[in-house]
């Protein structure tokens, strides 16, 4: 719990740094420096993990140019750093509903009842834009949100498929090999290699500063963590606190940006929180359930 606690607050936070990165940084170009420096050097002292090529391929073009780069594309313009920490918590959903699919996870009712509360903590949110996104911010975070579950259940099937146990540092690593040549494409086609070069010779400390926390704190840290408590717990359990984030990004906006923060902002992130605890509640007690040991029936 405190790891996921902590994972959220860090990528709660950063859409206020990726907002700094974006005032010198096209937004392809700031997500493939993000990967290029997850992946290298790094890649050159860790192992390749041991499972199959699929999966650490998928699993790196997904969560570059499927989720990081159209995320970057509609902060720019089309989003606010606080709606899109919102907006991005689609992943949870899709999630669990990959999963059930995929995994045949089971979900009980008490869960299935946290997360309508937590929906509707995100949908008062939703229903107050305030012109601060367009629709095709929403839908192209929308979309972020779709390949940030499909990367979930990649890391898992990662997991299952392993030959050897491997580091999920090292797989992030290794992944992010293959989140770079999508979003060189992407950026030489929409930005042109002639300004991607006059960006990155004119970008100032904080953009170079956003790049290297997105390293470190959001790549190498957060996304380690995040795939290591998937493979390790059910996604119905772990993947409802990233509905956490939206708190940790509306705060940090509003203290940081100056983004209003009326009572219905207030009232949706306390309706979210609810419906997390009801979820992990649940999860818990089943956990719980399944380790006891069972009483022995007469005749036993």
């Amino acid at each position: 719990m405190v790891l996921a606690f902590l994972v959220v607050a860090v990528w709660g936070t950063n859409f206020v740094v990726i907002k700094a990165g974006l005032r010198d940084l096209p937004p392809f170009l700031f997500a493939l420096l993000r990967f290029l420096f997850s992946a290298v050097p790094f890649v050159l002292f860790l192992p390749r993990p041991r499972t199959p090529w699929r999966w650490i391929v998928l699993y790196g073009a997904l969560i570059g140019a499927g989720q990081f780069g159209p995320l970057y594309y509609a902060m720019r313009d089309d989003i606010s750093p606080g709606l899109a920490s919102l907006v991005i918590q689609s992943q949870a959903i899709f999630t669990i509903a990959l999963s059930v699919w995929i995994f045949r996870e089971r979900v009980g009712a008490f869960a299935l009842g946290g997360v309508v509360i937590a929906v509707a903590g995100l949908a008062v949110i939703a229903s107050h834009l305030d012109g601060s996104a367009t629709p095709a911010g929403i839908v192209m975070v929308l979309g972020a949100g779709l390949a940030w579950a499909a990367a979930n259940v990649a890391g898992k099937k990662a997991s299952a498929d392993r030959q050897a146990p491997f580091g999920m540092l090292a797989f992030i690593a290794w992944a992010s090999v293959f989140a770079v040549p999508p979003l060189l494409l992407l950026t030489v086609a929409l930005d042109g290699p002639g300004v991607a070069w006059h960006a990155m010779a004119n970008a100032g400390a904080g953009a170079w500063g956003a790049v290297a926390w997105q390293v470190a704190g959001n790549t190498l840290f957060a996304w380690a963590a995040w795939s290591y408590l998937m493979a390790r717990y059910d996604a119905a359990v772990v993947a409802p606190y990233a509905l956490l984030i939206p708190v940790f990004g509306m705060g940090a906006s509003a203290l940081l940006l100056g983004e209003p923060l009326p009572a219905w902002k207030l009232a949706g992130g306390a309706l979210v929180v609810a419906g997390i605890a009801a979820i992990v509640l649940s999860g818990t007690a089943r956990a719980k359930a399944a380790r006891a040991p069972r009483s022995p029936a007469i005749g036993d």
